[in-house]
């Protein structure tokens, strides 16, 4: 029977090892469930920024056909000329297809937010959420300090941690080990048996694991330059997200303060003046143009608002 006895806290190294493997595992877990959170909530609010603009596109294709038919009704009474109507027509086959390709958007970010959960297809009928509600974030220096505690530089930290503790495991290795021999041999001579005891100790003239010892303290080095590279990554993308957010937030509120109401005010005014044969038919289409693109101007803001929102939970690793 041989019994070896390990040296030089070779058993403590690899369960050392081994608790900064479980760390490593579990702060990649966090990440993981990050991005997943984040990538849910980019799901979801862009079913709700479709859902609207399938909305508008919807009102935009109506109030194109009720101005083809009021101008078909004055080309009938002789005010305005037939290429009038021609126009009409032709602006109410364009809002058809915008409203088209609304439904397909609607369409697609319907069933890649169903698969976050499996589900092939979707089986709700509509998200029910709040787009209008711009979201807010705290200030600058109170994220920046959370962002110690990404999960991305927790999973650094723990894969320095877990290098580390593999290159003290190799360092151990370079101590010999013991071994204890014990048993027994029969002697004919003497006609008994007799016990034998043996120790063994192997001499590492030549091989002390410098290759090992080397190669791991190697990866130590990139370890801790990957830490630092990605607290750099990270300052850089929270200072980018945080930026898009305040953009797109302002955009928002100057569309919602000023713009939205004075293009619904135009184009009312300009429809009512078409009615009344103040207007020509190119004034009601142009004011219909912006009131349209300052509505999905706004929609985009929100939508972006909310996507740079989950971008910094995504780097942050927060709700």
């Amino acid at each position: 029977l041989s019994q070896p006895l390990e040296l030089g806290g070779k058993r403590q190294a690899r369960v050392r090892a081994a608790e900064r493997e479980r760390d490593s595992a579990s702060a990649q877990l966090g990440a993981t469930q990050a991005k997943l959170r984040a990538d849910v909530i980019d799901g979801w609010f862009a079913v709700l920024a479709a859902q609207e603009q399938s909305r508008l596109a919807q009102e935009a294709s109506e109030l194109a056909r009720r101005a083809a038919a009021a101008t078909g009704r004055r080309v009938v009474a002789g005010k305005v000329s037939p290429v009038e109507e021609t126009r009409a027509r032709v602006a109410a086959s364009t809002v058809q297809l915008d409203l088209l390709r609304a439904r397909s958007t609607l369409a697609v970010a319907r069933k890649r937010l169903a698969a976050m959960w499996g589900n092939p297809a979707p089986r709700f009928e509509k998200a029910d959420g709040d787009l209008d509600t711009l979201p807010s974030l705290p200030d600058q220096a109170l994220l920046h300090h959370r962002l110690a505690q990404a999960p991305s530089m927790a999973l650094a930290r723990a894969e320095l941690g877990r290098r580390q503790a593999l290159a003290q495991v190799e360092l151990t290795r370079r101590a010999p080990d013991v071994t204890l021999t014990l048993g027994s041999k029969r002697s004919e001579e003497l006609g008994r048996s007799q016990a034998v005891f043996g120790v063994s100790v192997p001499l590492p003239l030549f091989d002390r694991n410098q290759g090992n010892v080397l190669e791991t303290a190697r990866r130590v080095d990139k370890a801790r330059d990957e830490l630092a590279s990605t607290a750099l990554r990270l300052d850089a993308e929270l200072a980018q997200a945080r930026a898009e957010f305040d953009v797109a937030r302002e955009q928002a509120l100057a569309l919602r303060g000023e713009i939205l109401p004075g293009a619904q005010s135009a184009y009312e005014a300009a429809s009512t003046g078409f009615e009344y044969g103040k207007f020509g038919f190119l004034d009601v289409l142009d004011a219909q143009r912006t009131l349209l693109q300052a509505k999905s101007q706004y929609l985009n803001a929100l939508a972006e608002a909310h996507r740079a929102k989950s971008a910094i939970g995504r780097i942050l690793g927060e709700e």
